[in-house]
C-alpha cells in the first residue's frame, strides 16, 4: 500500500474528518473523551528542542576538592616513643578464581549501632509505590524527582513525560532520539575544540498516550533496579495504570504496555506519511511512520487477544486507534529507512525487556561480566539490545555474532549498535591484580624497593609529614575532605614503613592515625553519619542540620559517595594491613561504606545495588538525589576509579576474594570506558572531533559534554580533577599516551599553561601526575629548589609523591 501524504489527507478531511489506515472505527466517541483541542495547521512542527546551556549546580558547591588553606609547618617532630607496633604484614592474596562475584552480599546484617536511624529524608519518594532501599543515582531519577518534566535517558532513547506541552498538547511520555547534526556547540561553534556541546530536549518525536490520560494523572514507577524501572500512567482519579513502560538501559524498542485504553500515538514533529505494512510475524501490526523532520519510524502492535490494531490518522500531531487495547506497541527509529535495519527489528518485533540480571568471573588477570535480560516475547521474537562502544570492544564471540546493521547515535557516548540475544558477555582479559599498595608501572610492576638515596629523601619528607597534627587535618565539616586527609597520612605511613623501611616512625604514625580515623568511627565528627531508611542509605546528618542540600557537597543527597567514601576505605586498607589487630573492630563500618555505594546483591536489605558504578555505562554516575535538565553526570574519573581501587585493597585485606574480585573488574571496565568517553586521546572515534582537544570531558552528562568543573574554569582544574589523587592505579587508569598528549596540550614549557605558572596545590598535582610519563623530571621538581610546601594540596603530601616518582624509576 502506498503511503498517504498528509497534503492528501488535509485536502480530503479538512482538519476534522479522519482517514482511516486499516479498517477502523469511527473515533468520534474517542475524541469525545480526550481531545479538548487541536493545533492549527499553520503551526510549525517542534524539532528545534531546548538547549541548557547553563550548569546546573544545585547540591554542588563552588568549592575546590580539598582544603586551599597552606599546611603549617609541625611546630615539633614525631616522637617514635610508642607503644604501637606494627605485626608482620600479612601477605597480599594472590589472584583469585571466582565463578560469579555478584553471588552474595557482604552482609545481611543492619549497619553498625554506631550510626543512628532515622526514617525521613528531605527528598521523599514521589510517586514511587515500591518500598525498600531504593536507587538514588540511576538513570531514571528524573522521573521522581522535582516536578518529574526532566528526561531520562536509556541511550540511545531518551523519554519525557509531556504533561501537556509541545504541539500535540499530550499527556503521554515522549521519546526523543537526538542525531549529531542536532547538537549545539558554544560558547564559540566554530572553536576547535569547542567548550562544550548539549543535546536539545523536548524533540516530541513520537509520544504514547491514551484517550484517558490528561489533566490531573499522574506518572509512578515501581520495580526499580540498577538497570530498569517500571513507568506507569495513571488517569485522573484511577488506581490501575492506562499505559505501563519497561525502561531498561539500552533497549532496542521502546515498548509501551496498554492495559485497556485507547491508544492515542502522538508526535510535536508532525506526521508525514503513514504506510501500514505487511505483518513480519503473527498476531504483530506494523506501520512505517514518516515524520516532517526526515526521519523514519517503526511502530510494531501486538494485541493479548492476537487481533491488529487499526490507527487512524486524525491529524499532524494524532494517530489513534478504533478503540480500546490490551497488549504491546513499540517503536524504534530506522535512520535512512534502510532494509537491512528494518529487517533486523522485524524479527524483534513482540520482544522486549523488563530487567537485568549482573553476574561475573575471574580466573586470575581475566574476568568477564555478563548482562543477562528478562524476555517477554511474543512468536519466538528474538531481543534486540543496544550496545555501547566499549561492549562492543570487549565482546566475547558468541555476543559479537548478535550485531546487526543498526546504528544510533547516542547523546554522548558515540554510536549505539543493535545486538541480537538475551544477553551479552564481555571479557577483560588484563585486570590489574598485581596493582597493590605500592607504586605501579605497568613495565616493571609494583615497586617494593628503591635506591637508597631516595629512601633517604621519603623517610625524611616522612618524619615532617607524620609530624603534622592528623586530628586537625581531618576532624572537618566535610566527610570529602576529612577523607582525603586520613588517605593522605595513610600513604605516608605506608611509603615510610614498606619503603623507606623507617618502621619507629612508621609505629608513631599510624598510632596517631588510628587517632584520628577512630573519631569517625566512633561517629563522633562534626556532621555525623546516619543510616536513613527512606531511600536506603548512610548519609551525612549536614543538611538535615543546615537545610543547605550543597552542604559537603550534597551527601546527604546521595552525591559523590563513592567519591567520599573511597579515601576511608583506602585509608582502612592501609591500616589493617600494617596493624592486623584493627581490623576486627573496624570491618563492619568500612563494610557499611562500601555496601553504601556498592553492594553486590539484592538480597543485602539495608542498601540498593550498586548505587554508584553504572555496569552498562561502565562509570559511575556521581549526582544523587537532584533532578537534573542533563540527566547524571561524573565529573572525576580518577576519583571513582579510587573507590574501586579502595574496594579492591579492602577485599583483599580482608580475605574477601570475591569483592577484591569485583574492585579489579571495575577497574578494568572503568579503564575501557574512560578511555572511549573521557580521556580523550587523538585517535577517539566517540566524541565529536571539534571537542576531542580538550583532551578530557571535564564533566560528562548524559544528555551533553561540559569541559568546565563545578568549582572554576581553570585548565589546572578541568584537567587535574580527573588526575587526583595520583594513587598505583593511576598508570592503569590514565595510559602514557593519553598523559602524554594531555600534558603536551596545556602543561608543557611552551604551552599557553606551562606547568611553572600554575599556583597552590595544583601544581603538586599536575607533577605527580607527570611521573606517569616523566618520572625523573617529577623527582627532580619534588627534590629541587623549585618546590615548595604551597604546592601540596591538603590532600597530597611529599611523602607520598616522592614515593610515587622514586617508585616509578624517576630517581635513578
Amino acid at each position: 500500500m502506498k503511503p498517504l501524504s498528509l497534503l492528501t489527507v488535509l485536502q480530503a478531511a479538512c482538519w476534522t474528518q479522519a482517514l482511516p489506515l486499516l479498517e477502523a472505527q469511527t473515533p468520534n466517541d474517542i475524541l469525545a473523551a480526550g481531545v479538548q483541542s487541536l493545533p492549527s495547521p499553520s503551526e510549525a512542527p517542534g524539532t528545534r528542542g531546548i538547549i541548557h546551556v547553563a550548569l546546573e549546580t544545585a547540591g554542588h558547591p563552588h568549592l575546590q576538592p580539598f582544603p586551599t588553606e597552606v599546611i603549617p609547618s609541625p611546630s615539633s617532630t614525631i616522637s617514635v616513643a610508642t607503644n604501637k607496633t606494627i605485626a608482620q604484614a600479612k601477605p597480599l592474596i594472590a589472584a583469585a578464581t571466582v565463578s560469579n562475584v555478584f553471588a552474595s552480599p557482604i552482609s545481611t546484617e543492619a549497619p553498625p549501632s554506631v550510626f543512628a536511624t532515622r526514617p525521613d529524608h528531605p527528598v521523599g519518594k514521589l510517586g514511587i509505590t515500591n518500598q525498600g532501599p531504593t536507587e538514588t543515582n540511576k538513570f531514571y531519577a528524573n522521573f521522581f524527582l522535582g516536578d518529574q518534566l526532566n528526561g531520562v535517558w536509556t541511550h540511545p532513547y531518551s523519554l519525557l513525560w509531556s504533561q501537556g506541552g509541545g504541539n500535540a498538547f499530550s499527556y503521554g511520555l515522549s521519546i526523543t532520539h537526538d542525531e549529531a547534526y542536532q547538537r549545539a556547540y558554544g560558547p564559540n561553534a566554530t572553536a576547535d575544540p569547542v567548550e562544550f556541546y548539549i543535546n536539545p530536549i523536548g524533540i516530541q518525536s513520537l509520544i504514547f498516550s491514551a484517550a484517558e490520560l490528561g489533566p490531573g494523572m499522574s506518572l509512578t514507577t515501581d520495580t526499580l533496579t540498577a538497570f530498569s524501572a517500571n513507568v506507569n500512567l495513571v488517569p485522573s482519579g484511577a488506581t490501575t495504570p492506562a499505559i505501563s513502560f519497561p525502561m531498561v538501559q539500552g533497549m532496542g524498542f521502546v515498548t509501551a504496555i496498554y492495559n485497556g485504553a485507547t491508544p492515542f500515538v502522538d508526535t510535536s514533529v508532525f506526521f508525514n506519511a503513514i504506510t501500514p505494512l505487511a505483518s513480519p510475524a503473527a498476531g504483530v501490526t506494523k506501520y512505517k511512520l514518516l515524520l516532517d523532520d526526515g526521519n523514519t519510524w517503526l511502530l510494531y502492535a501486538t494485541a493479548n487477544n492476537g487481533s491488529g490494531l487499526a490507527l487512524t490518522l486524525l491529524n499532524t500531531t494524532r494517530l489513534v486507534a478504533s478503540g480500546s487495547f490490551s497488549g504491546i506497541i513499540q517503536v524504534a527509529k530506522n535512520p535512512g529507512d534502510v532494509a537491512a535495519q528494518e529487517a533486523s527489528y522485524d524479527s524483534s518485533a513482540g520482544a522486549y525487556a523488563t530487567t537485568a540480571t549482573l553476574s561475573a568471573s575471574v580466573d586470575g588477570a581475566s574476568g568477564s561480566y555478563s548482562l543477562s535480560w528478562t524476555k517477554v516475547a511474543a512468536n519466538g521474537a528474538r531481543l534486540i539490545m543496544m550496545a555501547l562502544p566499549h561492549h562492543l570492544q570487549s565482546m566475547d564471540s558468541t555476543t559479537s555474532a548478535g550485531q546487526t546493521a543498526i546504528q544510533l547515535q547516542t547523546t554522548t557516548k558515540g554510536l549505539a549498535t543493535g545486538v541480537i540475544g538475551d544477553s551479552w558477555t564481555m571479557v577483560e582479559p588484563s585486570m590489574p591484580v598485581d596493582i597493590g599498595f605500592a607504586p605501579w608501572n605497568a613495565s616493571i610492576a609494583s615497586t617494593n624497593t628503591i635506591p637508597a638515596a631516595a629512601m633517604t629523601a621519603i623517610d625524611n619528607a616522612g618524619i615532617s609529614d607524620l609530624s603534622q597534627d592528623m586530628n586537625a587535618q581531618s576532624n572537618l565539616n566535610s566527610m570529602y575532605y576529612s577523607g582525603k586527609a586520613l588517605a593522605k597520612f595513610a600513604a605516608a605511613i605506608y611509603a615510610v614503613h614498606d619503603l623507606a623501611g623507617d618502621v619507629s616512625t612508621a609505629q608513631a604514625g599510624l598510632a596517631k592515625l588510628e587517632e584520628a580515623y577512630e573519631l569517625f568511627a566512633n561517629n563522633t565528627q562534626i556532621y555525623p553519619l546516619v543510616y536513613e531508611s527512606q531511600w536506603g542509605g548512610v548519609v551525612s546528618t549536614a543538611s538535615y542540620i543546615t537545610g543547605n542540600s550543597g552542604d559537603d557537597f550534597g551527601n546527604t543527597y546521595y552525591n559523590d559517595h563513592h567519591f567520599h567514601w573511597s579515601y576511608f576505605v583506602y585509608a582502612a586498607s592501609i591500616i589493617a594491613y600494617l596493624d592486623p589487630a584493627w581490623l576486627p573492630a573496624h570491618r563492619d563500618w568500612v563494610n557499611t561504606l562500601v555496601r553504601d555505594a556498592s553492594n553486590p546483591n539484592s538480597n543485602d536489605p539495608y542498601f540498593p545495588v550498586s548505587r554508584s558504578f553504572d555496569w552498562y555505562h561502565g562509570h559511575s554516575w556521581a549526582k544523587g538525589l537532584f533532578d537534573s535538565g542533563d540527566g547524571k553526570d561524573q565529573e572525576s574519573t580518577s576519583e571513582d576509579a579510587l573507590f574501586s581501587y579502595a574496594v579492591k585493597l579492602w577485599g583483599r585485606i580482608i580475605g574477601d576474594t570475591a569483592m577484591e574480585a569485583r574492585g579489579n573488574l571495575m577497574l578494568a571496565v572503568q579503564k575501557r570506558s574512560f578511555q572511549n568517553y573521557f580521556l580523550l586521546e587523538s585517535t577517539n572515534a566517540n566524541q565529536p572531533a571539534n571537542f576531542i582537544g580538550n583532551k578530557n570531558t571535564g564533566i560528562l552528562f548524559e544528555n551533553k559534554v561540559d569541559h568546565t568543573t563545578y568549582f572554576g574554569t581553570n585548565d589546572e582544574y578541568i584537567q587535574g580533577i580527573h588526575m587526583i589523587p595520583i594513587n598505583p592505579s593511576s598508570p592503569y587508569i590514565r595510559n602514557q599516551n593519553f598523559v602524554t598528549e594531555e600534558w603536551n596540550t596545556y602543561f608543557c614549557d611552551d604551552c599557553v599553561d606551562p606547568v611553572n605558572n600554575v599556583t597552590g596545590g595544583w601544581r603538586g598535582i599536575l607533577y605527580s601526575n607527570l611521573a606517569l610519563i616523566d618520572p625523573a623530571k617529577s623527582w627532580n621538581w619534588l627534590t629541587g629548589p623549585g618546590f615548595d610546601a604551597q604546592y601540596l594540596d591538603d590532600g597530597a603530601s611529599l611523602t607520598w609523591y616522592l614515593a610515587l616518582a622514586a617508585g616509578m624509576g624517576g630517581a635513578g
